[in-house]
């Protein structure tokens, strides 16, 4: 099947399409947080130091944005985007066969340095979409990578609960490998315009931005912010959640990715906001509504239902905020568009690595209150430098 670049831009299909395998791609990343309990028994690691899987990941996914999806200003992205869900296929069957906890680590760190493809694939997306429609098209590819990110957790859930949790990258490693080759047949040409820079200073620019764009230096902060508090969240919820009183299973733990992934899904209209000259406002109240979600989620021990609560505020105003951010970049600089999706992602990616080793260290120390009282304070941090950023504005 082939797919011309002005039939991909009219048909509503493709998006779909994209935000599809934007979330299986990205979900493989994110398995391993409800099994933490299970692999922390399996490789006798300790709920401390359980924490650095996440951590790994998000590191070797911060260096694959810095290095490989600038490369989407050079070269087809379609092709891009095959290779890393090979290699993705690949790390994940190294993790399924792993025999101790640096082989799982090495495994899954190759997997996060691929996983990137997500961000060549909203790449892709940017550049087919007509200006008019890039905000929508990008909120909708955008949300299927935070819902695969919030369903990875169903499914880690269920399939290791009837099958042990090899089954879970197993079974991904040969999804994400059937979808390459999908992509393959279906995705259309990369035609848009490359840069001519040599890849060495390309890399560069990249510092360039960050020098002369206020914009990007001033939405990197605040995805930082929001997804230091989001990797606060999702790391050690599945310890309480696992633990007595409660003693839940890794399916009922999974499920819980449910209300974050209808917290997501509500925020798709960020992106249309952001194309009607919204997007600050949208951000301002997506950061109070991130403040407010760490009360009920505080409450976790007395009331599920309240956690559930805090869950979709958090994750409507993580993926709020994210939508606009992006939507704003692809607008201001659409010619640098791989270089301005590594370097606002690389905040993403170290704070979600940042929030990861900060909550296991908080729940080991002070429990849940402690990883509470944790998210609040970045959230409140997020909120007064947007409240800076916009009275340098005035």
């Amino acid at each position: 099947m082939s797919v011309s670049r002005s039939s991909t831009e009219l048909s509503p299909k493709i998006p779909l399409l994209l935000a599809a395998a934007c979330g299986l791609a990205v979900a493989n990343v994110y398995y391993t947080q409800p099994l933490l309990g299970l692999l922390a028994d399996e490789f006798r690691v300790s709920v401390s130091a359980i924490g650095s899987i996440v951590m790994v990941v998000q590191l070797f996914y911060a260096l694959g944005l810095l290095l490989i999806v600038p490369i989407g200003d050079l070269r087809s992205r379609k092709r891009m985007t095959v290779i890393q869900l090979l290699l993705i296929a690949a790390g994940l069957l190294a993790a399924s066969l792993a025999s101790s906890f640096f082989m799982l680590l090495a495994g899954l760190a190759l997997v996060g340095l691929a996983a990137v493809v997500t961000q060549v694939l909203v790449n892709l997306a940017s550049a087919l979409a007509a200006e008019e429609q890039r905000g929508r098209i990008v909120g909708i590819v955008t949300s299927g990578v935070v819902v695969g990110i919030l369903l990875a957790r169903t499914f880690a859930g269920v399939v290791s609960d009837l099958a042990g949790w090899r089954a879970v990258y197993l079974i991904s490693s040969l999804l994400t490998a059937a979808a390459a080759f999908t992509l393959l047949a279906v995705l259309p040409p990369d035609s848009a315009d490359k840069s001519r820079l040599s890849y060495g200073r390309l890399l560069l620019s990249i510092l360039r931005l960050f020098a002369e764009e206020r914009l990007l230096r001033t939405r990197a902060a605040l995805a930082f912010f929001v997804f230091t508090a989001f990797g606060i969240l999702w790391t050690p919820l599945a310890l309480p959640l696992g633990s007595v009183p409660l003693s839940l299973s890794p399916s009922a733990i999974g499920a819980f990715g449910l209300a974050g992934a209808a917290g997501a899904l509500g925020a798709l209209g960020a992106g249309r906001l952001a194309d009607r000259g919204w997007g600050e406002r949208t951000t301002g109240i997506a950061l109070v509504l991130l403040l407010l979600s760490w009360l009920p989620i505080g409450l976790l021990h007395h009331s599920l239902p309240l956690l559930v609560v805090g869950i979709l505020l958090l994750d409507f105003a993580v993926q709020a905020v994210h939508v606009t951010n992006q939507s704003l970049l692809f607008a201001a600089l659409p010619a640098a568009r791989g270089r301005l999706t590594g370097a606002y992602m690389v905040f993403y990616s170290i704070g979600s690595a940042l929030g990861a080793f900060l909550s296991t260290q908080a729940y080991a120390h002070y429990g849940w209150s402690g990883v509470s009282l944790l998210g609040a304070c970045v959230s409140l941090a997020g909120l007064i430098f947007w409240i800076a950023t916009q009275k340098r504005r005035l």
